[in-house]
């Protein structure tokens, strides 16, 4: 028999006997929790039982009342008492916890797709900028004290950031059925990985508002969880295993956001356990804040652009940036081939200024590739936008219409010797795959027609693969706010 216990939380105590466990309310005021009066604590007693039943109907028994004098003064939920060796916090501490994490995943991809579509006015859009603002007004008195300042005022930038810039992507999803009475409050340690599947306890249901919510938010809940636990490839594995059950389709920002928000959230929780006496729930909110401010940067939605002659590996280093951040790579060399109505897989040689590279032809490709960027940012994606970027009035036209977007796009020029240009566009060449209609005869007739780009940073490409790409990944996160995510990437 197990030995008995207390567990508290900053709103609940848990009593633990045997292979029961007694869940009592506090006696709480928090602003978005009141429990001070009796029947306040009746009602969530009963809204708890009934809404976790959706979840792990064998493991809610029914409620007990507590009585003094002859008359109810409180009513606890009775739970059956589940193996804590089994609880997915010690098994992703403890072991290889990669099957029990698709388990998870299939489960709450069923549950949501149970759950009935939530229809909501317009306002509802509103609410998640709301809540962010919640939390920094419960956050601001203990910043300095427990929260660092600087990270404090960045998290907020970005968090406002995003919002605004994805308010209609944000709109759709809520027309297109994803907002559902999910779960609200998915944390590792109230996921049981049992033999006959998970069981997922304790949902959020103090508050409606919060609880119902798109689907993303809510399985970026324990996505947060088990990266703080696990690190990043665990917390990876669990939103690409719900990605999979669910057939769930979002920009990778998007996933970001709300885990930046979910972290953001459990900061808030720390520190008022931290106020309430609890000493190591200080350094716990720091650890969720820092987690907040690592994925609400991975969420900026930035636009890069990588530009260059012929020959000097701006396709390469595109790709590699668009790998490093999952963004979109859209490269001039196959928006030609579109363009010009030319099969991909086949080569569109022919004299400078002439067939698929006339003038009309040019300024038709990089007229679609914007339009495409746009189209892409809009939606939440970042963007790697690879071309020579020769023109000036090409790189304003970019620049302006993803401005007006809210993005600043981050400008690279790739630099390198003509001799060593010639050679490697000599060798692709021979690689009947490489979509580039490049010759080494270009490099020369192409040098005068550069406009000067002194918005770009310069790389000279002569040096290794990797230390370009380390460069480059240095220019796009070169700001404190980067710095600091550089220094928090092994989280």
């Amino acid at each position: 028999m197990p030995e008995p216990r207390v567990v508290e939380t900053h709103i609940s105590t848990l009593f633990f006997a045997g292979d029961r466990v007694f869940k009592l309310a506090k006696r709480v005021d928090l602003g978005f929790l009141r429990t001070v009066d009796v029947e306040e604590r009746l009602a969530l007693a009963a809204r708890e039982l009934e809404l976790n039943r959706r979840f792990a109907p064998d493991v809610y028994l029914g409620l007990a009342d507590v009585i003094e004098g002859g008359s109810t003064v409180d009513r606890m939920v009775v739970m059956h008492r589940l193996p804590d060796q089994q609880r997915l916090s010690t098994l992703l501490r403890d072991s290889d916890a990669a099957t029990c994490l698709r388990d998870v995943a299939r489960r709450i991809a069923a549950a949501h797709a149970a759950a009935a579509v939530v229809d909501g006015p317009p306002e509802r859009l509103d609410r998640l900028g709301q809540n962010w603002t919640d939390n920094f007004d419960a956050l601001a008195p203990h910043v300095g004290s427990i929260i660092d300042g600087d990270e404090f005022e960045a998290v907020r930038r970005l968090a406002d950031t995003y919002l605004a810039q994805t308010r209609a992507l944000r709109a759709k999803r809520l027309a297109d059925g994803f907002t559902r009475d999910g779960h609200g409050d998915l944390t590792a340690d109230d996921v049981f990985c049992l033999d006959d599947g998970p069981r997922i306890l304790d949902c959020l249901a103090f508050d409606d508002d919060l609880r119902i919510d798109d689907v993303l938010n809510d399985i970026a809940f324990l996505v947060m969880d088990v990266h703080r636990i696990a690190g990043r490839d665990a917390a990876q594995s669990l939103m690409a295993a719900y990605h999979e059950f669910s057939n769930e389709q979002h920009p990778p920002s998007l996933a970001h956001h709300y885990v930046a928000y979910r972290a953001h959230v459990r900061a808030k929780v720390a520190c008022l356990r931290a106020e309430q006496g609890d000493t190591a729930s200080a350094e716990l909110a720091r650890s969720y804040h820092s987690l907040a401010f690592h994925h609400l940067d991975r969420a900026e939605i930035r636009v890069v652009l990588v530009g260059g002659g012929p020959g000097v590996g701006k396709t390469q280093l595109s790709r590699q940036l668009a790998e490093h951040y999952g963004y979109v790579h859209l490269s001039t060399d196959e928006i030609r081939h579109d363009v010009a109505a030319i099969p991909h897989g086949q080569h569109a040689f022919a004299p400078l200024d002439q067939g698929a590279y006339d003038a009309s032809t040019v300024d038709a490709t990089y007229d679609e590739q914007r339009r495409e960027a746009c189209s892409l940012v809009a939606a939440g994606h970042g963007v790697v936008l690879d071309a020579s970027w020769a023109s000036s009035s090409h790189r304003g036209g970019l620049r302006r219409a993803i401005r007006e977007l809210g993005v600043e796009p981050i400008e690279i020029r790739c630099v390198l010797d003509d001799a060593i240009a010639r050679e490697r566009i000599a060798r692709r060449l021979a690689n009947p795959d490489d979509p580039s209609d490049a010759t080494p005869e270009l490099v020369d007739l192409l040098r005068s027609r550069r406009d000067e780009w002194p918005e770009a940073h310069a790389i000279d490409t002569v040096a290794t693969v990797e230390d370009v790409a380390r460069t480059a990944l240095s220019i796009v996160e070169n700001s404190p706010i980067g710095e600091r995510l550089q220094r928090s990437e092994g989280k």
